[in-house]
């Protein structure tokens, strides 16, 4: 349920203030990106057994049943609208949509006709330092490219509904 989900979200992120890890303490400790380590903790990835034992020695008070919970349920991903009227996630959204027509120029230039996975998809999060030596905010989107196909029936193999 719901409720369930809130609740073990809670203890997860209770267990890594517990362990006193930053995310990217814990994303080292786990082999993936710190963008990555948050998802499993709130509940947008799927735990796999290999690092659900990082996991286990990573956050000691994590509850077993709660890793247990996180290797065998299917995450939700997906988002209640209000979210965008949490400042980063909509300076984010913003960032993307201002310069989304731009980007999208330079994959279509650089890669041909298609998308970036979202699937098959790595994503960090970190800062630098600018020029007047203030703190600045890099995000890395590491999408595979997936071409658009045309959709020859020759290259078909699923059967028609006409067939």
């Amino acid at each position: 349920s719901v409720t369930c989900q809130a609740d073990r979200i809670q203890r997860a992120l209770q267990a890594k203030t517990d362990a006193d890890l930053s995310y990217d303490e814990l994303a080292e400790k786990l082999n993936v990106t710190n963008t990555y380590a948050a998802q499993l903790l709130l509940g947008q990835a799927k735990l796999t057994e290999t690092t659900a034992e990082k996991l286990r020695t990573a956050l000691p008070t994590l509850k077993e049943e709660d890793v247990q919970s996180m290797i065998k349920t299917f995450p939700m991903r997906s988002y209640d609208d209000a979210i965008l009227k949490e400042p980063h996630i909509y300076r984010t959204y913003e960032a993307i949509t201002h310069y989304g027509e731009a980007i999208k120029a330079i994959i279509n230039e650089q890669c041909g006709d298609g998308i970036m996975s979202a699937i098959d998809f790595y994503c960090d999060v970190g800062t630098t330092t600018g020029k007047n030596n203030e703190k600045r905010v890099v995000i890395t989107f590491n999408g595979k490219f997936l071409p658009f196909i045309e959709q020859s029936n020759d290259d078909n193999t699923a059967k028609g509904p006409r067939d």
